[in-house]
């Protein structure tokens, strides 16, 4: 397991220029009209889901990527700090967002909070959480959390044919392939997964099925 972690932080490192094209669906990642219409439209439906769920005060990123939600976070943070494996991602973010977001470095599965959070939010960062960490990692956040603080998550719609393989190749533009863990989640599988944790969550999917989205926070 420890390698396969270590192969999925380099290959995140590595797709980190690429990540961009996928979310706004650009070049290789391009859809056609009608799938690019419900695209949006969940993108759209999971942005305004965060706004609603009401993000204030001191705010915690994990696995921030290149920016894509830390510029939504930012707006409504007294505090933004933004934790990412990967220096090349954290750049982009940092290029994306501005000086007021507080950047670190650090591995997520041996990474400790020193402070306490608001809202601890993490996108498309839970599927790639395998079973052997799936507890610890929820005890970090718990730790990450004040008193009544919360969760909000975006991450991969279920799959419609659910498999037990935690694992799935993926291939860069230049033809590398990378070996990593990903994880389908349907709303009530995560919050049955989650309840004996401590967590209470509403969690739901975007009209098209694309994303996985919700949160609350401690039972």
């Amino acid at each position: 397991m420890s390698d396969l972690l270590a192969e999925q932080k380099r290959y995140y490192a590595e797709r980190a220029p690429e990540y961009d094209d996928w979310w706004f669906r650009r070049g290789q990642f391009a859809l056609e009209p009608d799938a690019l219409a419900r695209w949006e439209s969940d993108v759209a439906e999971a942005e305004s889901a965060l706004e609603a769920f009401g993000q204030r005060g001191r705010i915690l990123e994990l696995a921030a990527g290149t920016g894509l939600w830390t510029r939504h976070l930012v707006r409504h943070a007294g505090r933004l700090v933004a934790i990412d494996a990967s220096p090349q991602t954290l750049a982009l973010n940092r290029a994306r967002v501005d000086d007021r977001v507080e950047y670190v470095v650090a591995d997520l599965f041996a990474w400790e909070p020193e402070a306490e959070f608001d809202l601890v939010f993490f996108s498309f960062w839970l599927s790639h959480v395998p079973e052997e960490r799936f507890d610890s990692f929820w005890r970090t956040v718990r730790a990450a959390l004040s008193p009544g603080g919360r969760v909000f998550l975006v991450d991969s719609g279920p799959k419609k044919e659910p498999t037990d393989d935690q694992r799935q190749v993926r291939q860069l533009a230049d033809g590398r392939e990378f070996t990593i863990v990903k994880r389908y989640w349907s709303p009530q599988e995560l919050g049955d997964r989650v309840r004996p944790l401590g967590f209470e969550f509403d969690l739901g999917v975007t009209r098209h099925d694309n994303f996985l989205v919700g949160g609350g926070g401690l039972a």
